[in-house]
């Protein structure tokens, strides 16, 4: 009875209901609690209480370190919530970011800037190669020649994205120019107004020079470009796009040029002006040849049998690099024929860098199509640099005798040992 009442009395301190009121007083990390034993003349109540507060410390203690882990993980929760907010907020600005990125790069590659030098080199060649025959030049028909000949590398652009659109070959090429706009019809109309007015400007510009031949060139040249992607010819997904881009920008397009700069009918189409335009189509070639690497599947597809869906990337690959070694034994055939003049062939032979950058970019990257699109960039670089050697050359030879030039080069050589 005496335990009993023992037990009673300290119940009235340490109910069920007093533990969940004080349960409520625990906060941050610490738990502290008021105990008030009440005493009684029981033989009994020592052991009994020193046996119960060791049980409720045990309990205390649990329950304290069960509230810390709760805290703990509700903590933890908030603190990881707030950083996957962070980061998803992070993830959509750069995301935003990135697509600004990517179209800015695709209306940079609808443009394709680029691509006109294979307007601007035979330009210049051509003029170089009249300059050295006659020692003329005139701006005004160069600049006129040029503005109106990029007109028409815009059409061939323009109407290229049509065609192939219609055809489905740029259904997954993003920078194509009619995806970007969304209009077939209106970028279909403005390309042939341009061809119009390219068209129209170089025959105001052949006849103040009085040279039917050179326009007569030039429009061989259109008309490459005509069958090359126009229906019903549509000669580049029979695999000819190539050969047809060689003839339209070469010959065609460098000697018409040149006879635009001769003040004459009568001036003679030279070994010089061929072998040079020669070069230039070569190039040219191999710009559209290596344009061809990221988008076999989609050519395959629809049908268009590019020489590098009938070859793949690796035998594609190998073919530039014989086409390159190719392009550097011609420039060595025609000056060691002398066709081409010797300043030419020195300033030829100092692009070799170059042209070994192109083959090891499409040697080693062939098979990664996020990279390999970038081959036809190089191949435009090594386009531009030639024609720039090219014409170096040949602005050079008629400045200095040949006596002359092979000194000078030698002096320069020796200044450069001494130095």
């Amino acid at each position: 009875m005496a335990a009993a009442a023992a037990f009673c009395n300290v119940n009235n301190a340490y109910g069920i209901k007093k533990l969940s009121q004080d349960s409520n007083l625990v906060k941050n990390h610490h738990l502290q609690r008021n105990y008030s034993v009440l005493s009684t003349p029981c033989p009994v109540q020592g052991p009994l209480l020193r046996s119960y507060n060791t049980t409720q410390t045990r309990y205390d203690q649990a329950f304290t370190s069960m509230l810390r882990a709760k805290q703990e993980h509700a903590r933890n929760r908030s603190l990881l919530e707030c950083r996957a907010e962070r980061g998803s907020v992070l993830t959509e600005k750069e995301l935003e970011k990135d697509e600004d990125v990517s179209r800015a790069m695709l209306i940079w590659r609808a443009i394709k800037l680029p691509m006109y030098t294979v307007g601007l080199v035979p330009a210049s060649v051509g003029a170089a190669a009249a300059y050295l025959e006659t020692g003329l030049f005139s701006p005004e028909r160069y600049f006129g020649s040029l503005a109106a000949f990029v007109l028409i590398i815009a059409w061939l652009n323009l109407s290229n994205d049509v065609y192939d659109y219609d055809t489905g070959a740029d259904k997954n090429k993003k920078e194509s120019v009619v995806n970007l706009v969304g209009s077939r019809t209106a970028i279909n109309i403005l390309a042939w107004l341009l061809l119009v007015l390219g068209f129209g400007g170089l025959s105001w510009v052949a006849d103040e020079a009085g040279s039917g031949r050179s326009l007569l060139l030039l429009a061989c040249t259109v008309f490459c470009c005509f069958i090359y992607q126009c229906p019903p010819f549509r000669l580049s997904y029979l695999g000819l796009g190539e050969p047809l881009c060689f003839a339209a920008f070469g010959p065609f397009a460098t000697i018409g040029f040149y006879l635009l700069q001769s003040g004459t009918s009568e001036l003679p189409i030279s070994s010089t002006v061929i072998s040079a335009s020669t070069l230039v189509g070569f190039t040219s070639s191999l710009i559209l040849l290596c344009s061809h690497f990221h988008q076999i599947k989609d050519d395959e597809a629809v049908g268009k049998i590019s020489p590098l869906v009938r070859l793949g990337t690796e035998a594609g690959a190998n073919v530039v690099k014989m086409a390159v070694l190719g392009l550097y034994w011609l420039v060595f055939a025609f000056g060691l024929a002398d066709t081409l003049p010797y300043a030419s062939l020195i300033f030829c032979t100092a692009t070799l860098p170059m042209g070994n950058l192109v083959v090891s970019f499409v040697q080693e990257n062939h098979k990664d199509k996020s990279k390999i699109f970038m081959a036809k960039y190089f191949c435009v670089r090594l386009h531009t640099i030639l024609g720039a050697a090219l014409t170096a050359g040949l602005v050079a030879s008629r400045l200095l005798p040949g006596e002359q030039l092979p000194e000078l080069i030698d002096n320069l050589k020796l200044h450069l040992l001494g130095a």
